[in-house]
């Protein structure tokens, strides 16, 4: 199935350099919010302390449950709305124990609320120690995703392939970030997760027109690298807009639909998503180009 014909002649490459200004300016938007918000809005798997899921029959002013946990000793508790009637509290404060912790919730909602009208569904504890490892891990599970996929495409292109894509990974993470920072979302193992999902469909959409692009350089040995770049983004463009349309229609249903559970992990699907589709065709491949102008292939210099 073909939405748009392979005879198109979109001059993607001209494009190159607004798009390269457009993601730059992205990104450093991304920095100043992140340096705006103090860092990241770490969630309790990083950050450490203590979340409570609580389900109230009718709505309930934050002030009062923060008030009632203020009776309890969690001072600057974070209340946020997870759904109808719904809140998560969040405090940089942990209890001895999860057990004790219940009780002690249970009394100070009864209390201020009176028993039945709520529902605690869950309760939730890390430690700083565990937080910092968790961080750590994170980290480096998105940094050693970039390096098996350096060493894969590695082997599997040549260097200036390998430079294309491992850039076009870094900036679709780096701008899945930015918008992260600037909703001022959760970063949990949730993103993380999101991350590395981002990370794994951008490089094959790239190594779909890597492919293309590598044939078509075989093919047509005297046309112009900048002319076969264009040339291989049209020709998988069809393939391109129909397998990004699909995927877009499943997380905008799961973002819309999903609950607040996943709301999150799908916003920064649908991010990731659309910078992945959008540093293939503006990002990775242009990179191939650059590095051409900069260090010619040999065949060229033979000529």
């Amino acid at each position: 199935m073909q939405i748009i014909k392979s005879e198109t002649h979109f001059d993607f490459v001209r494009l190159m350099k607004p798009a390269v200004l457009l993601s730059i300016a992205v990104i450093v938007i991304g920095i100043v919010s992140l340096v705006w918000h103090g860092g990241p809005n770490y969630g309790i798997d990083f950050a450490g302390g203590t979340l409570i899921q609580i389900k109230f029959q009718n709505e309930t002013p934050a002030e009062k449950i923060r008030a009632a946990f203020k009776t309890i000793g969690f001072e600057g508790s974070i209340i946020q709305n997870y759904g109808p009637n719904e809140v998560m509290v969040r405090t940089a404060e942990i209890g001895s124990d999860t057990k004790g912790l219940t009780t002690r919730v249970d009394e100070a909602l009864g209390t201020a609320f009176g028993k039945g009208s709520y529902e605690v569904r869950r309760i939730e504890m890390v430690g700083p120690k565990v937080g910092k490892d968790l961080t750590r891990k994170a980290l480096l599970a998105i940094i050693f995703s970039w390096i098996g996929i350096l060493v894969y495409v590695g082997v599997r292109f040549e260097f200036r392939y390998t430079l294309g894509g491992i850039i076009a990974l870094v900036h679709d993470v780096l701008i899945t970030i930015t918008f992260l920072s600037l909703f001022n979302k959760e970063f949990d193992l949730n993103i993380v997760a999101a991350l590395l999902t981002i990370v794994g469909y951008s490089i094959n959409d790239t190594i779909v027109i890597f492919d293309r692009i590598r044939e078509n350089v075989r093919k047509n040995i005297r046309q112009s690298l900048t002319d076969i770049i264009n040339m291989s983004v049209n020709e998988t463009l069809s393939r391109t807009i129909l397998t990004s349309l699909t995927l877009l229609i499943v997380l905008v249903i799961l973002f819309l639909f999903g609950g607040a559970v996943i709301h999150d992990f799908a916003f920064a699907l649908l991010v990731g998503t659309v910078a992945g589709v959008y540093s293939t065709v503006f990002i990775a491949s242009p990179i191939v180009l650059l590095f051409e102008k900069i260090k010619p292939t040999r065949m060229k210099r033979k000529k």
